[in-house]
C-alpha cells in the first residue's frame, strides 16, 4: 500500500491521461465529418431506399422471386451511385426458392369466423380450399410418431401446447438508458459452449421424419403457435428447400389468441372444423443464391479493403423492414454519402448485401470462405447429412492471400434504432480507436464502446476466421418486442431520424477506417478448442 500522496497522485494522473492520449493519437478528418453530417441529414435518401426495399419489393426470402429482384435492384442502384464493379456473387447451392400469394384460414365449426394464420416458408400450398376436423397431437421425438399411425387422415393438426398471454411488463417501444449502456461495458467472460446446435439438430431430424410421416398418413395440414402475443404472427420455416426431400403438408403459424381459443373449444365441445386455403409455390429454376457486392476504389492502399454490410434477405410475414432492409438502406446510404462527396479513401471500401442470413449466415460465410479464409472440407458422412449451419467446425482456419489485406467489416442488423455505440467483439485494441471515432457524434447519442461480443448476424463470419468484424449498438425500439420476424415488420415501424443518424455514423467509421495508416488491430487467429476430458461414466460406457 506504500507510496507518497504526491507519487500516488502522479500515477493517478498518468492513468487518467492514457485514454485521452490514445484518442489524441487517432486523427479525425473534421472537414469530412462536417460534410458527411451535412449530406446525411440534409440530402438523405435512406428512407427512399427503405421504401423501395419494403413497399415495392416486399419480403425477400432467399431464392424467392422478390428476393432475387431485390438483389438485382440493389446492384443497379449502387451502380447508379457510381460505385464500381457492382455485381451479384453466386454462392451455394442454397436450394429451392419459395413464395406464397394467399393464406386464408376460417373456423367452420362450431361457428364461422376468420382466423389469423400464415404459412411457414418452404411448405406446400393446399392447391384448393380444404376442410377438416382439428386434432391436437403431441410429437416431441421420432419415437412418438408410431402411436399416430392410421389416425391422421383428413385431419388438421395442432402441434403446439397453449401458452399464456404474457403480462405487459415492458414497453413495446424502447430506448437504451444510460444505465443499460453502462452495463454493456462490463465484459462478459465466455462460458461453456451452448448446446444449441445439438438441440437444433434434433429438431431438424424430427421435422424431416415428420414431413414424410404426415404425407404418408394423409394429414391435411399442421397449425403451430406464433411466438408473439397481441395478434402478432411470428414465423420462420418448415418443409424443406432441398429438392430431393419431402416438404410435408401445408404448415401454418396462428395467432396465440386464436390458437388458444381453438384448444379450449376442443376441450369443451370436442369438435372444431377449419377450412384452409394456401397458395404457395416452389422455385427450382436456380438453386444458387447471390450476394450484392460493389465498391469505391482506394488510392495508395487500394489492395486493402474495408467492408460494410447487412443482410438483404428477410422472412415473409411482413416486408422485412427492420430485419433487415433498414440495415441495408443505412449501409447503402453510407456509401452513397461517401461517393456523393467525392471523398477519396486510401483503402477500397466494399459493400456487401448478404442473402441466406436467416438460414445461418450462409451468404456471408460463403463470401469469407471464397475470398478470405476457409476450413478443411467436411468428410464425416453424418456431418454431411446436416444443414451447413449445424455442422461441427473443422480446423485449422486456413487464411487466403486477401486475409492479410483485410482491415475491418462493419455490420448493422438490429432494427431501425439509432446507433448508440459499437461492440468491440472482445478486441480490446480497437476500443480507443472507436472511442475517438465516436467523439464527433456524442451530440447524436452515440458514445459507447464495449468490449463484449454481439452475436447472431453476419459480422460473425469474419470474426470466426480472425478478422475484425463489428456490430453497432442500437436502440431496440420495437425490434424484439414486436417486429422481429413478424407480420408487423413493415415500413411504418422504421424511424427516419434514427436511420439518418446511423447512416452518418457508419459513413464516418468506414471512411476513417479506410484512411488510417495501419489496418485495424486484430485478435489472435482462432484456434481449435481443447478436447473436453471424458467423464467417468463416459469411460465406463466405452469399456
Amino acid at each position: 500500500m506504500g507510496g507518497s500522496v504526491v507519487t500516488r497522485s502522479r500515477l493517478w494522473l498518468v492513468a487518467a491521461l492514457v485514454p485521452t492520449l490514445a484518442w489524441a493519437d487517432e486523427p479525425l478528418d473534421w472537414d469530412a465529418i462536417n460534410r458527411i453530417r451535412d449530406e446525411g441529414f440534409n440530402r438523405s435518401e435512406v428512407m427512399g431506399t427503405l421504401r423501395t426495399l419494403t413497399d415495392e419489393l416486399g419480403p425477400r426470402l432467399t431464392g424467392s422471386p422478390r428476393g432475387q429482384a431485390a438483389s438485382r435492384w440493389t446492384k443497379a442502384r449502387l451502380a447508379e451511385w457510381s460505385l464500381e464493379e457492382a455485381r451479384l456473387e453466386a454462392w451455394g447451392p442454397f436450394g429451392r426458392g419459395w413464395s406464397f400469394s394467399r393464406a386464408a384460414v376460417h373456423m367452420i365449426l362450431p361457428r364461422e369466423t376468420p382466423l389469423m394464420a400464415l404459412p411457414k416458408a418452404w411448405t406446400p400450398g393446399t392447391k384448393k380450399p380444404v376442410r377438416g376436423p382439428v386434432m391436437k397431437v403431441e410429437i416431441e421425438s421420432p419415437e412418438e410418431l408410431e402411436e399416430y399411425t392410421g389416425k391422421l387422415e383428413g385431419k388438421i393438426l395442432l402441434i403446439a401446447e397453449d401458452r399464456q398471454l404474457a403480462a405487459a411488463d415492458e414497453a413495446a417501444f424502447q430506448r437504451r438508458t444510460k444505465e443499460e449502456l453502462e452495463e454493456l461495458r462490463v465484459f462478459s467472460v465466455p462460458g461453456e459452449p451452448s448446446d444449441w446446435q445439438e438441440r437444433m439438430r434434433k429438431r431438424w431430424e424430427l421435422r424431416r421424419e415428420l414431413n414424410e410421416f404426415l404425407v404418408k398418413e394423409k394429414a391435411l395440414a399442421t397449425v403451430d403457435l406464433s411466438s408473439r402475443d397481441g395478434g402478432t404472427l411470428r414465423l420462420g420455416s418448415g418443409g424443406s428447400r432441398e429438392p430431393e426431400e419431402s416438404v410435408g403438408v401445408p404448415a401454418l403459424a396462428m395467432a396465440l389468441e386464436h390458437y388458444n381459443w381453438i384448444l379450449r373449444l376442443l376441450e369443451e365441445d370436442g369438435e372444431v372444423e377449419l377450412e384452409i386455403d394456401v397458395r404457395a409455390e416452389f422455385h427450382d429454376e436456380d438453386l444458387m443464391a447471390y450476394n450484392t457486392v460493389a465498391e469505391i476504389p482506394g488510392s495508395d492502399l487500394a489492395h486493402e479493403v474495408v467492408m460494410l454490410g447487412g443482410h438483404l434477405d428477410s422472412w415473409h410475414a411482413g416486408t422485412g423492414s427492420n430485419d433487415n432492409a433498414a440495415g441495408c438502406a443505412v449501409m447503402m446510404e453510407a456509401v452513397r454519402i461517401i461517393r456523393a462527396l467525392e471523398l477519396q479513401p486510401r483503402r477500397t471500401i466494399r459493400i456487401a448485401l448478404w442473402t441466406g442470413e436467416e438460414q445461418g449466415l450462409l451468404g456471408s460465410r460463403a463470401y469469407v470462405a471464397e475470398h478470405l479464409a476457409s476450413r478443411p472440407a467436411v468428410e464425416d458422412p453424418e456431418q454431411l447429412e446436416l444443414p451447413e449451419f449445424l455442422r461441427e467446425r473443422t480446423w485449422p482456419v486456413e487464411p487466403k492471400p486477401d486475409h492479410e489485406h483485410f482491415s475491418a467489416y462493419f455490420n448493422l442488423d438490429n432494427g431501425s434504432g439509432k446507433i448508440r455505440g459499437v461492440y468491440a467483439q472482445s478486441n480490446a485494441a480497437v476500443v480507443p480507436i472507436f472511442e475517438r471515432w465516436l467523439e464527433p457524434f456524442h451530440d447524436l447519442g452515440a458514445e459507447s464502446v464495449v468490449t463484449r461480443d454481439s452475436g447472431g448476424t453476419d459480422h460473425l463470419a469474419f470474426d470466426a476466421v480472425g478478422l475484425p468484424g463489428f456490430q453497432f449498438i442500437q436502440d431496440p425500439l420495437d425490434y424484439s418486442t414486436q417486429t422481429h420476424h413478424s407480420n408487423l415488420d413493415t415500413f411504418d415501424h422504421a424511424v427516419a431520424d434514427d436511420l439518418k443518424q446511423a447512416s452518418v455514423i457508419v459513413a464516418s467509421f468506414v471512411y476513417h477506417a479506410a484512411m488510417r495508416d495501419e489496418r485495424l488491430p486484430r485478435k489472435p487467429l482462432p484456434q481449435e478448442p481443447p478436447e473436453k476430458p471424458k467423464k467417468a461414466d463416459d469411460e465406463e460406457a466405452s469399456d
